[in-house]
């Protein structure tokens, strides 16, 4: 599969690479196949295994030692057509192969690709995006289990208590707690600090304002240890 290098330290020893399809995958120098420096943006091949990729090879290198002794046809565009773009993904890919930076789409993507995801790093809209969408899916559970415990206090006269409200409320708490975590370690990634520190905002009295604070902390400049910096982000 075909690549982009969105990070390597040379000194850690570890990368990350946006493939083809989407996804990002991380590697380390083994995964190479000599001690070679990779720059960002730099096109790559490799052999995806989970989330991680081998074999991993410079497709200018390969390209290279291809064609060494041999000189390269050279091929003329057809008349009236476009030259051809040249392939990006992750960070530079374009809209429709991008992953999209809009409010819903990150709480979309915390929910499924992300969903236990403790890796990597969540900008500031990230945050605000899921915790926008995530309020207004717990409002129309209460309203959805109100409504239903009101219809059927009135049919059938059952008891007072709303007992289908708090069984949508649980439920829902209880399957979004996990994306919940997920994604405060990932914005305490992006602020360059661990993601332990995601237990304080679960303390009472200081949880609440832990969570504000690292929610309104910029994006640390820069590439760090969890990941570069995220898409979208300007400086």
């Amino acid at each position: 599969m075909r690549g982009e290098v969105l990070h390597y330290d040379q000194e850690q020893g570890f990368g990350f690479i946006a493939g083809a399809d989407g996804k990002r995958y991380s590697f380390a120098r083994e995964d190479l196949p000599r001690e070679m420096a990779l720059a960002r943006g730099a096109e790559v091949e490799f052999q995806p295994n989970g989330e991680r990729a081998g074999n991993v090879f410079s497709v200018r290198a390969r390209m290279t030692g291809r064609a060494e002794g041999a000189a390269p046809a050279a091929t003329a565009p057809l008349a009236g057509s476009a030259p051809a773009a040249p392939a990006h993904f992750g960070r530079n890919a374009e809209n429709g192969t991008a992953e999209s930076t809009g409010l819903w789409s990150y709480f979309w993507r915390g929910l499924t690709t992300n969903y236990v995801n403790f890796s990597g790093r969540a900008r500031r809209k990230e945050f605000w995006g899921f915790c926008l969408f995530w309020t207004i899916g717990l409002v129309v559970a209460i309203g959805v289990g109100l409504s239903v415990d009101l219809s059927r206090s009135d049919v059938g006269g059952g008891g007072d208590e709303p007992i289908v409200m708090f069984g949508l409320f649980g439920l829902y708490v209880l399957l979004t707690i996990l994306p919940s975590i997920a994604l405060i370690v990932r914005r305490l990634h992006d602020l360059g600090l661990t993601g332990w520190l995601a237990i304080l905002c679960f303390l009472p009295y200081v949880g609440g304002l832990a969570t504000l604070v690292f929610a309104l902390i910029p994006t640390q400049a820069g590439d760090n240890k969890w990941g570069p910096v995220p898409v979208g982000v300007r400086f």
